[in-house]
């Protein structure tokens, strides 16, 4: 009797664990990193409060190519094409930049830094509030008592 309990209780251990580390969005099968962004639904951003109710926004996903010193990215679920970014230094996943041209239609971000979107500069970037991937999600399965986005 004692082994199904151990067992029982192991898997449980371990899918809390692979949740955490779901959540975390560490680690990912394709080597992506993604964006969750939020938007702030009938109030106004005070920084990075949002004096509203939190509502999900687009994912943004990105996927380096140190080889290639590219960057693609697309919105997920999205019809649009994606896009490539080809003029790129590439560390890793989290560790990218590239050279915005001028001209270009505004995108979310062009540099990776320790697995947090930079922001740009103004005109070359288009402005965004984000938040962790397991908060987007209880975000989205409306889960009361989120009101900030990360800074």
């Amino acid at each position: 009797m004692r082994r199904p309990r151990f067992l029982l209780r192991g898997l449980a251990i371990l899918a809390a664990l692979a949740l955490v580390i779901w959540g975390s969005d560490r680690i990912t099968l394709q080597g992506e990193r993604t964006i969750y962004t939020v938007e702030c639904a009938g109030g106004t951003w005070e920084g990075t409060h949002c004096t509203g109710k939190l509502a999900t926004g687009p994912r943004y996903a990105f996927r380096a190519s140190r080889s290639r010193g590219e960057v693609l990215h697309w919105v997920r679920g999205s019809t649009e094409p994606s896009g490539k970014y080809a003029d790129c230094t590439v560390k890793d996943r989290d560790n990218w930049s590239c050279n915005a041209r001028v001209g270009e239609k505004p995108q979310l971000t062009y540099e990776m830094a320790n697995g947090r979107p930079t922001r740009g500069v103004g005109g070359l970037t288009t402005p965004f509030y984000d938040v962790p991937k397991w908060q987007w999600w209880a975000i989205r399965m409306n889960v009361p008592g989120f009101t900030d986005a990360d800074d």
